[in-house]
C-alpha cells in the first residue's frame, strides 16, 4: 500500500477535507527546529541527515517525511509505503507528535480518526 499523507493543523470537528470552512488559515506546527526535536523525541530512528526531509523505517515500512525549509513549519507531506495495519499508528503518533491531523491526499478522509475508532 502507499499513501500520500498531509498533516496540518486541521479543526477537530472536520471528518474530511469538504468539512473545513474555505476561509480556514490552520495555525503552524511550531518553529521549524521544534518541530524536528519533536518528531526525534517521538521516533528516535528518524533520519533528518537532511532538515527538510526526514526517512523513518522499520524493515515493514518507510515513509518519507516532506517538512519542508519553511520556518514556521505549516505542514509535513507524507509517502508511505508498507502494511496499512502497520503504517496508521505511526501516521497518527507522527501527526500528534506535531498537533496536526492526518489526511489521506487522495480521499480528503483523516486518517487518525480510524485509529481513535
Amino acid at each position: 500500500m502507499t499513501w500520500d499523507v498531509f498533516i496540518f493543523a486541521a479543526p477537530a470537528t472536520a471528518r474530511t477535507l469538504d468539512e473545513i470552512p474555505l476561509d480556514f488559515d490552520p495555525p503552524p506546527h511550531g518553529p521549524a527546529e521544534d518541530v524536528r526535536n519533536r518528531l526525534t523525541a517521538a521516533f528516535p530512528n528518524l533520519d533528518l541527515s537532511d532538515p527538510a526531509r526526514g526517512v523513518l523505517t522499520d524493515g515493514r515500512w518507510t515513509i518519507n517525511l516532506n517538512i519542508g525549509r519553511d520556518d514556521p513549519v505549516h505542514a509535513i507531506t507524507l509517502h508511505a509505503r508498507g502494511n496499512g495495519a502497520d503504517l496508521l499508528p505511526v501516521i497518527a503518533n507522527i501527526a500528534e507528535s506535531v498537533g496536526g491531523r492526518a489526511m489521506d491526499i487522495a480521499t480528503g478522509e483523516f486518517l487518525t480518526d480510524v485509529t481513535r475508532s
